[in-house]
């Protein structure tokens, strides 16, 4: 993994690039604090997957056919379906006054 400051990966993006395309990492740091990674583009599949590929290796027990136990169903509907919001989030009293909604001074 390579660790570089914004103004180095500027400076030499392509040789980065090239790095990264040879299947190494770049983390991009602002002030010594990561920020961004540069890594590999995962490719599309070119072919597609073969279907059956884990014949023989899973198994469905005939328990799994059986029907659930009532003391199971009850347990799994008796809640909300949808559980409710925590608090609604603060909201500020006044409009703050940032930028161009500052009133403008006078002169004079």
């Amino acid at each position: 993994m390579i660790v570089i400051n914004i103004h180095e990966a500027k400076a030499k993006l392509s040789e980065y690039l090239d790095a990264v395309a040879g299947g190494e990492r770049v983390v991009i740091c602002k002030r010594n604090h990561p920020v961004a990674e540069l890594r590999a583009f995962e490719q599309k599949r070119t072919q597609p997957r073969p279907i059956g590929g884990a014949k023989g290796q899973v198994s469905i027990p005939p328990s799994f056919f059986e029907p659930m136990s009532d003391e199971f169903l009850d347990a799994f509907e008796s809640g909300p379906a949808y559980p409710q919001p925590a608090a609604p989030p603060r909201v500020a009293k006044r409009r703050a006054t940032y930028g161009s909604a500052r009133k403008p001074k006078r002169r004079g």
